[in-house]
């Protein structure tokens, strides 16, 4: 037999390769699968925490909510009549109902093209990209690009529009949790809205079952719970550290470890 069949021979047949195409094909179907909706919303539940971590440290620095945009569309109508707190407050709420609308339709988009917000790459390329913005946010400020102390030292007066970036970063973030808790059919933890979670919680005839028996109730108390506590904890870390980036880097480590979760949950 001639040097080059011996050749193609031990390429095609090599044990290796086989093997390396086996486990290729493992991770593959692996990412292909379907997230469980019971176990996928303990992830949900996280991002509830998150978000109250997010809301309650930019509020403070910036004026403006990058997760609640019932608020902020409060402060750009009374922006109309020049009522907002800080100079051109409404102009970064209006940013962040923006990006936060874009992200919304991103997302959605991304899912379908994907293959469907149930599926464990849907969810994993989902909250990367939340968790590359998170950082990049994070980074914008820890460099000094935009002023990150709390409180901050400048004049009010002084509006500068670079505060913009991290703001956009983070609604547009914020955006990946809702559409990842509709595509999961978890829709009782939407991550993102106080208002109609409590007005389900408390409008649910079988609010008073026993813990076992009403799982929605549960998510729902346990979601206003974490928000809560998040944006308790954003303030004190902001107090304590005089500073925006220790809550962002902070949020970036939770979404973070929601990525790497979505591999091993079921």
């Amino acid at each position: 037999m001639p040097d080059e069949e011996k050749l193609d021979l031990s390429t095609t047949f090599n044990p290796e390769n086989s093997q390396a195409g086996t486990s290729n094909r493992g991770i593959l179907r692996h990412l292909s699968h379907e997230v469980n909706s019971g176990l996928g919303s303990l992830p949900l539940l996280a991002c509830c925490f998150a978000t109250g971590l997010t809301d309650g440290t930019l509020y403070n620095a910036y004026g403006t909510f990058v997760s609640m945009q019932t608020g902020n569309t409060v402060f750009v109508a009374l922006g109309a009549s020049g009522q907002n707190n800080k100079p051109f407050g409404w102009a970064r709420s209006l940013c962040s109902i923006g990006c936060f609308t874009i992200g919304c339709l991103a997302f959605s988009r991304l899912h379908k093209f994907i293959g469907g917000g149930r599926l464990r790459r849907t969810l994993l390329f989902s909250f990367t990209l939340q968790t590359v913005c998170v950082v990049v946010a994070a980074t914008i400020i820890q460099t000094g690009i935009v002023d990150g102390t709390y409180p901050s030292q400048r004049d009010p007066a002084d509006v500068d529009f670079i505060e913009l970036a991290p703001v956009a970063l983070l609604s547009f973030q914020a955006a990946g949790q809702i559409v990842n808790s509709r595509g999961l059919g978890v829709s009782e933890v939407p991550t993102v809205v106080i208002t109609s979670l409590l007005c389900d919680l408390v409008s649910d005839e079988r609010i008073l079952d026993p813990v076992r028996k009403n799982v929605k109730r549960n998510r729902r108390a346990l979601a206003f719970v974490l928000t809560l506590l998040g944006t308790i904890c954003g303030g004190w870390i902001s107090k304590a550290t005089g500073a925006v980036q220790p809550s962002l880097w902070f949020v970036g480590a939770i979404k973070g470890a929601i990525t790497l979760s979505w591999l091993g949950i079921k």
